[in-house]
């Protein structure tokens, strides 16, 4: 893999945001890639990583989903927002680690309520976007 600095999440997000939502990771990836004018090997030799997981990466086939590192250098490759990537590839950023573990006995309730009461869902997800 290519040394780089660790890249920092940008702010960068893109217009179709409500679409992104419903999409893969590899579905995301593989558009903005495609958007970029990039070839899998292009983008995967820009990255540092080989074409063939940038591939598995694509068509959700990966055997585990990339490490934070990678996923920071692909979003910041595509302009994409870094954080989104990183929860959509089913990772937690690790800057929310320590969120987590201090609030850890009511993040599950917090996660259940979200999961089973999509008006709650709903409502944090207004409240957010009018906050943001």
């Amino acid at each position: 893999m290519i040394s780089y600095n660790r890249p920092k999440c940008s702010k960068k997000l893109n217009k179709n945001r409500e679409q992104r939502m419903e999409n893969t990771f590899g579905q995301v990836i593989r558009q903005a890639r495609k958007n970029k004018g990039y070839s899998q090997r292009e983008l995967a030799k820009l990255i540092g990583i080989d074409f063939t997981y940038l591939s598995k990466l694509e068509n959700n086939r990966a055997d585990y989903p990339p490490k934070e590192d990678v996923i920071k250098i692909i979003a910041q490759e595509l302009q994409l927002d870094c954080e989104e990537l990183i929860f959509l590839a089913g990772r937690i950023p690790s800057n929310y680690s320590s969120l987590l573990q201090e609030h850890y006995q009511t993040m599950p309730v917090l996660f259940r309520r979200i999961r089973e009461d999509s008006q709650f869902a709903a409502f944090l997800s207004d409240e957010m976007e009018k906050n943001s």
